[in-house]
């Protein structure tokens, strides 16, 4: 047999290819180094790995002309909300074909958004699953939010417009209620949302006294750019984080996995900023109503205070009489106690001078004369002993009858 060269060889196996797969197949791959040039053309490889060791098993070069690219791929991004790149699951119709110089390749001629869309939601819900069997799903939902979330880490671009009308909406809200707010800066599209969030997750954390809740707002992207928010480190790093998270990244159809963990989803930063007013609102409302309780109650109080106060007044009088005719009651069982009281003394008083009268009467001299005694005197004086009296001293002798001078020899 002769040999062929190269060239034949492959124009062998494009004819055989052309004549043995002349129709269009759907095929299943994941998309790999998606690269569009300058003419429109997007040039692509087509992969598919062991489920189990991850490693590739199968390879393809796929191409998508200009004309086609340019309507399948805002047709597939507006559809699955996940942007046209490395990395996704797709069901694309292709043509199979062999050029003698550049091989074997995949020519897509459509795709079907629903095959992504399942496979993305298989992943958010495996995820999900993940973050429930560790315990963590609910965790950022079941924080309180604070009464008065007034002091908001703002986790967003700089440059989004999202940003600016979430910032003028507190600003200018009806009444005027006073936020704070500190941006800090992150990606909101683009293949670093993960880290760039992460990180402005960390800036928070280290700051944790200084916030009341985190708003992550992003506005004025397209949704195809919203993958970076479907990520495991992501959603655990929100479900776990220790201030209530609110997001508002304006994604109307479907929660990101992001929404699902977070306390609050909203769907634009306009939303977020809503909210925020809202919680405000009902804040100074319940502060109202117990203001205006207080004043009812103190109304209250003070009337039920002025009736005790008039009854009072009303049962002075009364009382007063009542007290008095009480004391005076008081008064006259005294004064008869006082004069029952003197007079008991009195009769015992005059009943001792009785006794000691007569005890004096008993022992008065007139009554000692009577029973035989005598007294001496001498001058006038009572002479008590004999050594008293000298010899030619005139005595004097008193008896119970009469008298009788002496004198001492």
């Amino acid at each position: 047999m002769e040999p062929l060269s190269l060239y034949d060889l492959n124009a062998l196996v494009r004819r055989s290819i052309e004549h043995c797969l002349p129709e269009e197949f759907w095929v299943q791959a994941e998309l790999s180094d998606v690269r569009t040039n300058s003419t429109g053309h997007c040039y692509l490889e087509f992969v598919q790995k062991d489920p189990r060791s991850n490693s590739l098993i199968a390879k393809a070069r796929g191409t998508i002309w200009a004309n086609i690219f340019r309507l399948l791929k805002p047709y597939f991004e507006e559809a699955t909300g996940q942007a046209f790149t490395s990395g996704i699951k797709v069901l694309v119709q292709v043509t199979v074909s062999f050029h003698e110089l550049y091989g074997y390749s995949l020519t897509v001629q459509d795709i079907d958004p629903t095959y992504t869309l399942g496979d993305m939601a298989r992943r958010r819900r495996e995820i999900l699953k993940q973050l429930e069997e560790e315990g963590v799903l609910t965790l950022n939902k079941e924080l309180e939010m604070p009464r008065l979330p007034q002091r908001v880490a703002v986790i967003s671009s700089p440059t989004a417009a999202g940003y600016g009308d979430f910032c003028h909406q507190l600003q200018h809200n009806p009444r005027g209620f006073y936020f704070r707010t500190e941006l800090f800066p992150a990606l909101m599209q683009g293949d670093r949302v993960e880290e760039s969030v992460l990180s402005a997750f960390d800036r928070v954390n280290a700051r944790l006294e200084e916030f009341d809740v985190v708003v992550i707002i992003r506005g004025g992207g397209a949704t195809s750019d919203l993958s970076g928010f479907d990520t495991y480190l992501l959603a655990a790093a929100c479900a776990q984080f220790p201030l209530p998270v609110i997001t508002g990244i304006g994604h109307e159809r479907d929660d990101t996995v992001l929404d699902s963990v977070a306390h609050t989803r909203v769907k634009t930063p306009t939303a977020a900023a809503e909210f925020l007013i809202a919680c405000m609102d009902d804040a100074a409302d319940a502060l109202g109503r117990l203001v205006a309780r207080l004043h009812e109650g103190v109304r209250g109080r003070l009337q039920q205070e002025q009736q005790k106060l008039s009854a009072y007044k009303s049962r002075i009088p009364a009382a007063a009489y009542r007290r008095l005719s009480d004391a005076k009651l008081a008064l006259l069982t005294v004064r008869k106690d006082v004069a029952q009281a003197v007079t008991s003394s009195l009769a015992r008083e005059r009943h001792r001078l009785e006794l000691l009268q007569q005890r004096l009467a008993d022992a008065s001299p007139e009554k000692q004369l009577a029973r035989g005694y005598s007294i001496t005197l001498k001058d006038g004086k009572v002479v008590k002993q004999a050594a008293e009296l000298q010899a030619g001293d005139e005595i004097v002798t008193r008896l119970h009858n009469g008298e009788v001078t002496s004198i001492i020899q």
